[in-house]
């Protein structure tokens, strides 16, 4: 992967007070982390950050607008999810630099900037719908707990009757008046 220096925030030289960014996130990003598109297969979003520096803590607030392009799980098109994401970073200064949490990390106090490339495509991809379907498939009574399951594929031969409860082997019928 190689590395972007557009979204490194210069921490160094910034000012104890509020700080705003923005960040566009296209193609070229989504390439650095996935260069085959197979996760995200291509984006157009925009980023704003809000870096709040204090002199113990800095705290990270970004706002994500955008579609990101998805391929279907059922029928495999691509499609344009929209998305809308806000996270808080919290960064900390201390001995040794470590992420302790998903929202806390640690830096020391000669780091000159700060990277938040792979933080922004981490809150991108945990953003995303577990089931990725096209909107057309959207609509439908997947979701719906009180419709009737649906079966979209069956073992079963087409000219048999579910209801049959007759076993295959003749064996079998005898343990039915087991009880």
């Amino acid at each position: 992967m190689k590395k972007d220096l557009q979204f490194e925030l210069p921490i160094a030289r910034l000012s104890l007070k509020t700080h705003n960014f923005a960040f566009e996130l296209d193609h070229d990003f989504f390439e650095q982390f996935d260069p085959k598109g197979e996760f995200i297969a291509d984006g157009d979003l925009h980023a704003d950050v809000v870096l709040d520096k204090g002199e113990r803590v800095i705290t990270i607030n970004s706002h994500i607008t955008g579609t990101v392009r998805l391929t279907c799980d059922r029928s495999l098109d691509e499609y344009d999810q929209p998305l809308d994401i806000e996270n808080k970073l919290l960064v900390r200064y201390s001995d040794e630099a470590k992420e302790l949490d998903d929202d806390v990390m640690q830096i020391t106090p000669d780091t000159m900037a700060l990277d938040i490339a792979q933080h922004l495509y981490d809150y991108i991809g945990l953003a995303l719908p577990m089931k990725k379907l096209h909107p057309r498939f959207q609509n439908e009574a997947d979701d719906d707990p009180d419709a009737e399951t649906k079966l979209i594929f069956s073992t079963r031969p087409p000219n048999e009757n579910p209801d049959d409860d007759e076993p295959a082997d003749p064996r079998w019928a005898a343990l039915k008046n087991l009880n």
